[in-house]
């Protein structure tokens, strides 16, 4: 039985612990600092997480944040499932680890670091841990098709860890994987980490489809043109990842297509996706209908977007530098015949 620890009470967070509590594992969940009236409406509502709809297990225990320096002191896995905009503020939390602490990373995204370089979460998280002279550091990364909601009531998942030191990742399949909670393993930890990032700006493409020729929000799906798009985001993933350093095989696999293909058909990238193919800007979108909902797609491009743009062109990547530059000059996004090669 090892002892894990979660940061962070959101969707995914939560629903991760389910497989590790169906292991027999101890876990603890901690909410960040932000989530400490999340917390009590969870355990008022008899721990009924009000996001996913199904009852935390009963061996699964919640804490404020104020109790996390504590836990940390007796964990062997830590489990990041904090948003994107908090992996800066998670990673500061670590300073007190011990030596050859196991941590893994849920969190889907990517930066542009002090050197103007992409990096992955998981860089990130390393590095800023090196300044604070942590340096025995065992840091994986989780990708692939998972949606909370399906995780937390056991269906059938498919996902995939990353880790340099494959020995790692194995080891953490068999302790984690259950019926339902399959886990494959892999050394790209580049490819899977960015692929999970990116998928989220190609899922706002693909969902530009399902708005298109629409006056208002009735369903629309257009599956010919989400077709030519979903194909034509395999592609540009794929030259993309080759470029920063990745394995073009990872892009078809699940940290690509198969997480790609999830997040196409729901979610809130997707959402905002079919917005903007109804023809509006990212702007008026986000304010009227989605004003308090987070959508990674469009976090990313403004955190990275205006590289990508710099060191890619519209012949490379079509898709994603048209799309990019309608975001940031939030002007409308229109399917033109150069997008497919």
């Amino acid at each position: 039985m090892a002892k894990i620890l979660i940061l962070g009470a959101g969707s995914m967070g939560t629903a991760f612990a389910f497989p590790c509590s169906d292991n027999n594992h101890k876990v603890s969940i901690v909410g960040t600092h932000l989530e400490d009236k999340f917390i009590d409406k969870i355990k008022f509502n008899k721990n009924i997480h009000p996001t996913l709809k199904s009852k935390i297990p009963n061996n699964v225990k919640l804490y404020k944040f104020k109790s996390f320096n504590n836990l940390l002191k007796d964990t062997d896995l830590i489990v990041l499932g904090v948003s994107s905009k908090g992996i800066y503020w998670a990673s500061e939390q670590l300073k007190k680890i011990k030596n050859n602490q196991e941590i893994l990373i849920l969190t889907k995204g990517l930066n542009v670091n002090e050197k103007n370089r992409y990096e992955i979460y998981s860089d990130t998280v390393k590095n800023i841990l090196l300044k604070k002279e942590n340096k025995s550091l065992k840091i994986s990364v989780a990708a692939g098709p998972c949606l909370a909601s399906d995780l937390s009531n056991r269906i059938l998942t498919n996902v995939i860890f990353a880790n340099k030191d494959i020995s790692i990742v194995r080891k953490l399949s068999k302790m984690l994987s259950t019926h339902y909670y399959k886990i494959k393993y892999t050394n790209d930890v580049i490819g899977v980490a960015a692929c999970g990032g990116i998928k989220n700006i190609y899922s706002m493409i693909v969902g530009t489809s399902m708005g298109m020729n629409l006056k208002n929000e009735k369903d629309n799906k257009n599956l010919n043109t989400a077709a030519a798009l979903f194909n034509q985001s395999i592609k540009e993933m794929s030259y993309f990842i080759k470029k920063i350093g990745g394995q073009e095989s990872t892009v078809l696999g699940l940290a690509g297509i198969g997480d790609l293909y999830v997040s196409c058909t729901g979610g809130r990238n997707s959402k905002m996706g079919k917005l903007i193919g109804m023809g509006m800007t990212y702007k008026k979108a986000k304010k009227n209908k989605m004003p308090k909902e987070t959508v990674e797609g469009a976090d990313l491009i403004f955190d990275i977007g205006k590289k990508i743009i710099k060191d890619f062109s519209v012949k490379e990547l079509p898709l994603m530098t048209s799309f990019i530059k309608a975001l940031i000059n939030n002007t409308k996004f229109k399917i033109d015949k150069k997008f497919f090669y």
